[in-house]
Order: C-alpha cells, then sequence, then structure tokens
C-alpha cells in the first residue's frame, strides 16, 4: 500500500511541476515586448531632464504644459511643448505641423538630427512629425523618420508602432505591417480604442493581398496618384509606374499563355475527334475514312507561331483584363496601353 502511495506521490509531484513549467512558459509567451509608460512616469523622467536644461521660470511654464494631461495623445504633445521651452527652433517646428499642409516643398526638419539634442528629445521630435506626415498622407517620409525609432525610446509607443503600421500598410509592405501590427497587439486591452478597431481591420485588409494580382496593381497606382497630386514626383514614383507596367505585362503574357493552351487543347481536341469513330466497325474491313494521307506542310508551320495570338485574340485577351472590374483596374490597363502606344511611336 505503501508503495502505491508513493508512486500516486510521485506522480501527482510530477505533474504539478508540468503544470507550473506550462504556466511559466505561457506567461512568457504572453509577455509584452513593450509597454506603456504612465504620465507619471513620463513626467518624472522629463523632470530629470528640465533640471539640467531648463531655468527656475520655464520649469514653471512646464507644470502649466502638463495641467490636465491624460491620454497618450496629449501626452506627446506636452512633451515636446516641454522640449519647445529650451529651444525656439522646436516651437517652430511644432508650429509648423499644428498648421494644415500648403505647400509641396517640405522643410528639411535638420533639427530633428541635432547632435546637442538628448536623445529622448530626438526621437518624440520624430514620432511628432512622422504623425503629421502621416496624416498628409506621406507615408514614405513618416516612414523614414521613424526607421530606426524603438518603443522604449519615446513617451507614446503605441502610436509610434501605429504609425509604422500604418506606413507598411499604405506602401504595400505586408510582411512589415503584420509583423508590425502584432507587436501592436501585445498590448491590445491598453491600446486607445481607434488603434485596436484600425488595427485589426488593416490585417483583414492586407493579410489576403497577393503579390502580383490587380488588386495590389490597382493600390501601387493609387498610392502613385496620391503622391502626384501632393507633388512629390519623383525616382521612386518612377520606379513605381514601371512596376506596375511590369506587372500588367507578366498578367497579360500569362493570359496569353492560357488562351493559347485552350486554343491548343481545342484543336487537339477536334483534330481526334474527326478522326474517330463513334462506334467500332461490325466486322474486319476497311472503314469508310477517305483521304489522300498527304500532310500540309503549311500546317505544320504553324507550330512555330502558336506564341503569338492572332490580333483579334490578343486583343479579346487585353481586353479580358479589364471585364467587370472596377473603374480604377481599367485606369491601370489603359496606362499599359498608353505606354505600348508610346513605345511602338
Amino acid at each position: 500500500m505503501s508503495v502505491h502511495r508513493s508512486f500516486w506521490a510521485l506522480i501527482m509531484t510530477s505533474f504539478s511541476v508540468v503544470s507550473a513549467m506550462a504556466a511559466a512558459t505561457d506567461n512568457l509567451e504572453k509577455a509584452a515586448t513593450w509597454q506603456i509608460p504612465t504620465t507619471q512616469e513620463v513626467r518624472t523622467k522629463l523632470d530629470s531632464w528640465a533640471s539640467q536644461n531648463l531655468n527656475e521660470s520655464q520649469r514653471t511654464a512646464l507644470d502649466r504644459v502638463w495641467q490636465d494631461v491624460v491620454t497618450s495623445d496629449q501626452i506627446l504633445i506636452a512633451t515636446v511643448e516641454s522640449f519647445a521651452l529650451s529651444d525656439p527652433r522646436i516651437r517652430t517646428l511644432i508650429d509648423f505641423c499644428s498648421t494644415p499642409k500648403q505647400d509641396a516643398i517640405l522643410p528639411e526638419f535638420t533639427i530633428l538630427d541635432e547632435p546637442s539634442f538628448a536623445p529622448e528629445v530626438r526621437h518624440n521630435l520624430k514620432l511628432f512629425v512622422a504623425k503629421w506626415l502621416a496624416n498628409h498622407q506621406l507615408f514614405n517620409e513618416s516612414q523614414e523618420l521613424l526607421h530606426n525609432v524603438q518603443p522604449a525610446d519615446v513617451v507614446d509607443p503605441a502610436s509610434l508602432l501605429f504609425c509604422k503600421a500604418v506606413s507598411a500598410h499604405r506602401l504595400l509592405q505586408k510582411e512589415d505591417c503584420l509583423q508590425t501590427l502584432k507587436t501592436l497587439n501585445e498590448n491590445q486591452d491598453q491600446l486607445p480604442k481607434r488603434y485596436a478597431t484600425l488595427a485589426r481591420l488593416m490585417e483583414a485588409d492586407l493579410a489576403p493581398l497577393q503579390t502580383d494580382s490587380l488588386d495590389e496593381v490597382s493600390r501601387i497606382m493609387s498610392n502613385i496618384t496620391t503622391r502626384l497630386e501632393l507633388g512629390r514626383a519623383g525616382t521612386r514614383v518612377r520606379q513605381e509606374e514601371e512596376s506596375v507596367i511590369a506587372k500588367l505585362d507578366k498578367m497579360i503574357e500569362d493570359l496569353e499563355e492560357q488562351a493559347k493552351q485552350q486554343q491548343q487543347s481545342s484543336s487537339s481536341g477536334n483534330a481526334s475527334g474527326s478522326n474517330q469513330p463513334t462506334s467500332p466497325l461490325e466486322r474486319s474491313v476497311a472503314g469508310g475514312q477517305k483521304g489522300e494521307g498527304n500532310v500540309d506542310p503549311k500546317r505544320l508551320n504553324q507550330e512555330a507561331d502558336w506564341g503569338d495570338l492572332p490580333p483579334k485574340e490578343r486583343e479579346a485577351a487585353l481586353q479580358e483584363l479589364g471585364k467587370d472590374l472596377p473603374s480604377h483596374y481599367r485606369d491601370v490597363i489603359e496606362e499599359y496601353f498608353q505606354k505600348l502606344a508610346r513605345e511602338k511611336e
């Protein structure tokens, strides 16, 4: 009896150890790689910075800036406003990003890399400007600013990750976007409601996107149109335009190949159907098929031209691309025809 008790005690002890290890592993898997700081934590770090960079009157002004600060958006704005107390150039930058964009020419924002600024100043200013750029659909510029900025570098890491995800989504960087959304959702319960909702929508929208599909092409064309409207034409836009044409070329080649195979299959089927009797002969006699048994050499030579469809069939294949598609898809195909016309000229 004691042996049985010892055996079951060992089993239960082992089960407890395994359960504890599983729980520990589960907790590690659920642990977020980034945290959202509280208002008090941000203010404590800011007071440490202010003690070295602000005089007494400026620190009094800082207290006024932080009155009634609650949300994450307010924390970021209050932080950059605090930095502006130490340098008038930061005030100029804040004022610029607080007004609607009117000019296609953006400033260089060289102050964002000012070597005399502490890293926390540069990083939070970059996030502030990047959000303004994204709000004006300048996603390439926003992404470039935040390239090396990490959640631990800023007072509003949720906005940082969300801004990065939005830019990657609009620029069709599928893997980067989905990975950033995954990181963002590690603290899903603490995110602002709009961030959590839009994160789910972006993931659902981008996950099924197929490379070299008409959907992808239309989105690239939309991005090109947006940048042209914003006066941001340049090398990047020209590369995207060439990318669209290359993708359309590939689609048309695939469609031509499919049509060629169907034509070949149809010709093969007709040939075999005309030579095969519908029922076997009742006796072993010469069949009723009559012919000279000569092969037309012209028909043999047609095989060499199967890769090039006749003009009418080629036109039909091209038009098939735009059948029953929304207008923005047809615009893309029309652009392809215009390019062909330019090259022919």
